[in-house]
């Protein structure tokens, strides 16, 4: 008995079953399932027509459609972190250790509504469909929507060193890209100078106001020691006004304690505490007669001891005994009435020096007052210059940090218009597309071959898939061989 099996255009295989030991031969075919080399070109002979036709159309309908597929350019501006910039107002370096958090936040702050916003108004992408495609909602959300379209269009990264940021902006146009990474440089560095500059601005603002308040307290304090000056008539308020008035007042109190020392005198020659005319204009007299009185008294006492009372020598000296007592008695009457004027003229001159001593004391004490008053004017005058002064000092940096243009980023290099589009890439693509063509075109008819029209077309077709030992393979027979 024998089997046979025929497929057109190949060879005819005849296997006698019944003179055949099949038990090896099935063994080992079972041990080798799965398709071979030569099942696989069997079906690619089969089929070779129709897979080159797939690979070409696929290919070509890839090739159309990379053809067509949008440009789109991408233009990258380059920031440079400048960690050597002072705070303006506070006159410190910028912290190194914190430049790579700082530049975390400006990435974050680039690609925000913050200066995206701005962006799109300064280039007026409300009016670019490539940025409005789509947008059905209120006229009112458009700026966010485009605003949201241009933060997927843009990419900000940070350099390795750390000092570096890339801000990348795809667009349809070359032009178009360049400028959209350029304004989002600018506007980032517009702000990031308003942030530095501005408060700096504002406090030099502010020292100025308070550097004119403070002339005008100045000029109000100096204002008030020349009128008091004026007013008191005190021609210098830093000498001492007093130190004359001073004089005059201690002058004017010795004088008086010698008047009261004069008049306590005669106060005790009036009331005889003192011997009379120890002193004064009329003392001497007034010792000459007592001498004659003493000398005439001596001269009574011999003559009564040798005369009677009735002699005439002792009758004659006994009045001029009594005339010299007459005359030491007016001469004392009249030294007495001169020394009662004298005090009382004393008296009189020790009066007005109380007065002039007491006016002399208020005078100094209410020129005291004045000097005091004056002195807490000049002292306010004093420190109102001071702080002036330490305030005018600082004027010059205040203002110069203020003028300053302080910038914490700057540009490294401007974004320029790309001479190439940076998607899609042709050539990747491409290859991309061929490889998908030849797998579709080789797959598909490999897949029907296999699954859908499942033919025998070699010896492995029989060995293999049946465990049929194959005795004889033969050529293939042509269409005219077969028909004779």
């Amino acid at each position: 008995m024998s089997n046979f099996s025929r497929t057109p255009g190949r060879a005819i295989t005849v296997a006698p079953v019944h003179e055949l030991n099949l038990a090896p031969v099935v063994a080992e075919q079972v041990a080798n399932q799965g398709m071979s080399a030569a099942q696989f070109l069997a079906i690619v002979r089969a089929y070779w027509k129709q897979m080159l036709t797939i690979t070409i159309v696929i290919a070509s309908i890839a090739a159309v459609t990379i053809k067509l597929l949008p440009k789109t350019y991408t233009a990258t501006a380059i920031l440079m972190v400048n960690s050597d910039v002072k705070d303006p107002l506070a006159g410190r370096d910028f912290p190194v250790e914190m430049i790579s958090s700082y530049v975390s936040t400006q990435i974050e702050l680039m690609t925000s509504p913050v200066v995206l916003l701005p962006v799109v108004d300064r280039l007026k992408l409300t009016d670019d469909r490539e940025f409005t495609g789509g947008f059905n909602s209120s006229p009112s959300a458009v700026r966010e929507f485009v605003q949201k379209n241009l933060g997927s269009a843009i990419q900000v990264e940070r350099g390795i060193g750390g000092e570096l940021l890339y801000v990348t902006a795809a667009a349809k146009n070359a032009d178009k890209a360049a400028n959209i990474a350029n304004a989002i440089a600018d506007v980032y560095m517009e702000q990031d100078r308003r942030r530095l500059n501005d408060p700096a601005n504002e406090r030099a603002q502010r020292y100025v106001e308070e550097l004119a308040e403070l002339r005008g307290k100045a000029t109000v304090a100096q204002d008030k020691v020349t009128a008091f000056q004026q007013q008191q008539g005190i021609a210098n308020m830093s000498s001492d006004g007093a130190g004359t008035e001073v004089q005059s007042l201690d002058t004017l109190s010795q004088r008086l304690l010698e008047t009261q020392n004069l008049r306590r005198a005669l106060e005790a020659k009036r009331s005889q505490q003192l011997p009379v005319a120890d002193d004064g204009p009329g003392s001497a007299s007034l010792q000459t007669l007592k001498e004659r009185l003493d000398t005439q008294l001596s001269q009574l006492a011999e003559l009564s001891g040798t005369y009677g009372p009735q002699h005439p020598k002792v009758r004659e000296l006994n009045a001029q005994i009594a005339l010299t007592r007459q005359s030491l008695a007016t001469e004392t009457n009249t030294l007495n009435q001169g020394t009662h004027i004298e005090l009382a003229r004393t008296r009189q001159l020790e009066q007005k020096y109380k007065e002039a001593v007491a006016e002399q004391e208020a005078k100094v004490m209410k020129l005291r007052q004045s000097q005091d008053e004056g002195n807490k004017l000049v002292l306010e005058l004093e420190s109102a210059k001071s702080v002036y002064k330490q305030a005018l000092d600082g004027f010059d940096q205040i203002m110069f940090q203020a003028v300053a243009n302080h910038n914490s980023v700057s540009f490294l290099n401007r974004a320029v218009p790309p001479s190439k589009a940076s998607k899609p890439n042709k050539v990747k693509l491409s290859l991309i597309a061929l490889v998908g063509a030849l797998g579709l075109g080789t797959g598909g008819p490999l897949a029907y071959g296999l699954i859908v029209a499942r033919r025998l077309r070699c010896r492995d077709d029989m060995e293999r898939d049946f465990g049929i030992p194959v005795l004889a393979q033969l050529k293939s027979v042509s269409s005219t061989a077969r028909t004779t």
